[in-house]
């Protein structure tokens, strides 16, 4: 029979053994999430207990387990659009102002999860050119990253079940930007999956291989770390941002732990960082 349950001292050596490889702080009484995350990786993996899975991937020396356990902690369904004013800021402010230059706009979607940010932010690109024809003439280009290899597996199918398709996605725009696929569901059309390039990235590395960007979307991923982490983040992500860049953050998160690298810009609704 299998034991599902997390002992304390368990628990203590994977809230640590987790902060280390992903930056993420677990709080104090989380038992329960570590629990759920990796249930069916006990059934997968053949072990007897959590404790003793926990025990096995903290000594590294199973790499498989080790991915899926990653897997596991990192991924979390997200929504279309979320929040809506990042994507109609980018239509009505920050794209019009881009519009007539001759270098290739370059956005990054950071910790992308199951695809929906990096889509959303392609579609809102198409219907900007929709509505302005000719404009930025050398493209768009955005890359999205996540930690999750699995995930971004899926990712790049674009394929999406109807709960998914449901949350925060208009008719109007599952119309325009979604084509029926052959398991049933729907996918994105190609013309909005060729302008996302998913890649994976632990945000505590290095971001040197992926160049510098116009934008960057980093939003309702910093909540999981400590200030610490959160502060050489941001601060990573500035040295990325092309001069003038623009930040987004979740609607939670702020920009207080690198305040002197960043202007806030207010906007009505929202708000997004400019580099200083």
């Amino acid at each position: 029979m299998t034991n599902k349950d997390v002992s304390s001292e368990s628990y203590l050596l994977f809230r640590t053994f987790l902060e280390k490889q992903c930056g993420i702080v677990l709080g104090e009484n989380k038992q329960y999430l570590v629990r759920s995350r990796l249930a069916s990786l006990l059934y997968k993996h053949k072990y007897g207990s959590a404790d003793e899975l926990i025990s096995v991937v903290v000594k590294g020396i199973d790499r498989n387990l080790l991915q899926d356990v990653i897997d596991a902690m990192t991924t979390n369904e997200t929504l279309w659009f979320r929040d809506n004013y990042p994507f109609d800021l980018l239509i009505k402010d920050l794209l019009p102002k881009l519009a007539n230059t001759n270098q290739k706009i370059r956005i990054w979607s950071a910790a992308c999860s199951s695809g929906q940010e990096p889509y959303s932010i392609a579609m809102s690109v198409l219907e900007f050119q929709r509505q302005r024809p000719g404009a930025l003439k050398a493209g768009v280009e955005i890359i999205a990253t996540d930690l999750s290899s699995e995930m971004l597996s899926k990712c790049e199918q674009g394929v999406y079940d109807e709960l998914s398709l449901s949350r925060g996605l208009s008719v109007q725009r599952r119309q325009t930007f979604f084509e029926v696929h052959e398991s049933g569901q729907m996918q994105v059309r190609s013309e909005v999956r060729r302008m996302v390039s998913f890649r994976s990235l632990n945000l505590l590395g290095s971001y040197g291989g992926l160049g510098r960007f116009d934008i960057v979307f980093c939003r309702n991923v910093l909540i999981y770390f400590s200030a610490d982490v959160k502060q050489r983040i941001l601060q990573q992500i500035a040295g990325q941002l092309l001069p003038q860049g623009v930040l987004f953050l979740g609607a939670s998160e702020s920009i207080s732990a690198a305040s002197d690298t960043y202007t806030m810009v207010k906007c009505h609704p929202g708000l997004y960082y400019q580099k200083k």
